[in-house]
């Protein structure tokens, strides 16, 4: 009976601190693999971050050509507007002088 009692608690004592080794190994692995996802997701962030920097770049340089485009236009209409009225007034000074 003795025999038995000494066999049942040695092995309910390295159950026991096999059961603590496993859950020790267990939060050491989630410590390294925390420490993984974070340097996944810092490394998906900055090319991210590096992505939207050149969208950015593009979408300023797209904006910027359209501006000079309008601008030129808007020039050439002015030249055209003021050919048209000093023609307009090189009639009305025609007319007015007859």
């Amino acid at each position: 009976m003795n025999r038995i009692i000494v066999a049942v608690g040695a092995l309910m004592c390295l159950t026991g601190t096999g059961t603590l080794s496993f859950a020790d190994e267990m939060g050491v692995m989630k410590s390294e693999m925390k420490g993984e996802m974070k340097g996944a997701m810092k490394a998906k962030q900055d090319e991210m971050k590096g992505e939207k920097e050149a969208m950015k770049g593009d979408m300023k340089a797209h904006h910027d050509a359209m501006k000079d485009d309008m601008r030129a236009k808007k020039d050439a209409m002015k030249g055209e507007m003021k050919a048209h009225k000093e023609a307009m007034n090189g009639e009305m000074k025609g007319a007015m002088g007859k």
